[in-house]
């Protein structure tokens, strides 16, 4: 086996998922700084081949007149050079976003390809952890999941990061509604785990690692189980007259005020929403390009 591809797989899936995701940060037109989370994504996988890009919300890039995010080197070995990363800024940078069309779906993609290209002439190479397709869970295997499923979210809460090394948070938690069921009739579910400001953009992970039971309550102990549930966008909030308001996860690193108390209620976006950007991306390329 060659040496760089032995390197990769001697790490763990969770070693992999940690480096799914980066952390955006933003400056708005009102010079506010705020922060996010986005994760790698491969879209139109065929023959070997894909377009990679970096999936987020709307909101976590509106109105960013300048933006970007760091990202690890890869070493000659194959393996991350952790602590060795580069930030990439960008001037207009909400433009270079290609939003999900539908207003009530709050996606939106960075496509990755001339940046990874850009880095790799100047003789340098990028690690990360593109999620693929495959593990978004088909609607048959959505319907068989358990209304409770242990579940992991990377990202960056409150804008916490091991700066030093350019890695991220994992929270975890259950899904607190079924993620088959349309939550008030949107593509959406809900989850009991802790978000903050800086969770919008995070994957919602099903990662059963160690054996898992299903929805009828059959033990699979050597089994396991990846799968891309949803996209974290909002949560639960207390307001100070008591009310409970479902409102976008804020993305300012600004203090909150203490008129709004997140109540570790989260709200996932579907994460098949995503595959709705493929014929998008599809008629962004050349047809030379076309995978």
């Amino acid at each position: 086996m060659d040496q760089k591809k032995e390197n990769i797989l001697n790490m763990g899936p969770i070693d992999h998922l940690v480096h799914c995701t980066t952390r955006i940060e933003s400056t708005t037109k009102d010079g506010k700084g705020s922060c996010g989370t986005g994760f790698f994504m491969n879209f139109l996988e065929e023959n070997g081949k894909s377009i990679p890009a970096i999936v987020s919300n709307k909101h976590v890039i509106k109105d960013a007149l300048s933006g970007g995010f760091n990202l690890t080197l890869k070493g000659s070995d194959g393996k991350p050079l952790i602590g060795n990363h580069k930030k990439f800024t960008f001037n207009n940078f909400e433009s270079l976003w290609i939003k999900h069309p539908s207003d009530k779906v709050d996606l939106a993609i960075f496509l990755l390809g001339p940046l990874l290209n850009e880095v790799k002439d100047s003789g340098a190479e990028i690690f990360f952890t593109p999620l693929s397709k495959a593990i978004i869970p088909e609607n048959d295997v959505r319907e068989s999941l358990s209304p409770m499923e242990d579940i992991i979210m990377i990202g960056y809460p409150s804008g916490i990061w091991d700066s030093l090394n350019n890695l991220p948070v994992i929270r975890r938690g259950v899904t607190a509604t079924h993620p088959y069921i349309n939550w008030n009739g949107k593509l959406e579910f809900l989850t009991d785990i802790a978000s903050y400001p800086g969770s919008s953009g995070s994957p919602v992970l099903l990662a059963n690692l160690n054996g898992f039971s299903d929805r009828n309550g059959n033990t699979f102990i050597t089994g396991k189980r990846i799968l891309l549930l949803g996209i974290h966008y909002a949560g639960a909030m207390h307001t100070a007259e008591g009310e409970i308001a479902i409102v976008t996860t804020p993305t300012s690193l600004m203090p909150i005020p203490i008129t709004q108390i997140p109540n570790n209620i989260g709200v996932a976006i579907n994460s098949n929403c995503l595959l709705e950007f493929e014929p998008i991306i599809k008629s962004l390329l050349p047809p030379t390009l076309n995978v």
